[in-house]
């Protein structure tokens, strides 16, 4: 399964070649194509599209998490659990400035970080355009604010379609005035759900350093 990490990493953060491909209709809709013949419409508006809920939990960090990463571009840490997950530096031409890969199964994760404060309502569109050049279909089926560790995140799971692969992004996403993080897990969607408590496990150690 590391090609398949690989090619979940490579297309939502840089784009690449995709299989489907967009087209619009004599309504002036856009719909996804895929390669077997059947489509999709791209927006398909919905109050869940506009108004994000906020979920009241008080999330914070797993006391097997203990071991600190610290950002050097903006000023967070991720407390991670070493004995479940691996973790490396980005490449210098890649966008993540940390990647992590869970020891147990294929499960992936990333953190991405720019010095460049966005409101946290925009990351969701924002997430959605860029995630869209590499799956055409992603879509947003799962999303909420969250207090973690005693700060504001956007929580987003989105699901799309890459070279045939259906494929689940969970994550985290963080701004203040000294830049931006997001902090994303990624499998595929048939595992998705069996791994969402080791994916919450891994996103509650974000932490603002002071």
């Amino acid at each position: 399964m590391k090609k398949l990490a690989l090619l979940f990493f490579f297309l939502f953060a840089l784009g690449s070649v995709f299989a489907q491909q967009k087209a619009v209709t004599e309504t002036g809709d856009e719909v996804v194509l895929y390669s077997d013949g059947t489509w999709k419409y791209v927006n398909q508006s919905s109050a869940r599209d506009t108004l994000i809920p906020v979920n009241h939990h008080k999330f914070k960090k797993d006391k097997a998490n203990t071991f600190l990463l610290k950002s050097k571009v903006v000023d967070v840490g991720f407390w991670v659990n070493p004995k479940l997950w691996s973790f490396k530096k980005g490449d210098a031409n890649e966008s993540a400035e940390y990647k992590f890969q869970y020891k147990l199964g294929d499960l992936y994760g990333m953190v991405i970080t720019e010095q460049i404060q966005v409101p946290l309502k925009s990351f969701k569109s924002i997430a959605l355009e860029n995630g869209r050049k590499a799956a055409p279909d992603l879509k947003v089926v799962d999303q909420q604010y969250r207090t973690v560790n005693g700060h504001k995140v956007l929580f987003l799971q989105m699901d799309g379609t890459i070279q045939g692969i259906k494929f689940s992004y969970y994550g985290y996403y963080y701004s203040d005035k000294t830049g931006s993080v997001q902090f994303i897990t990624y499998t595929a969607q048939q595992t998705m759900d069996q791994y969402k408590k080791v994916c919450d496990d891994l996103l509650n150690g974000l932490v603002v350093l002071n």
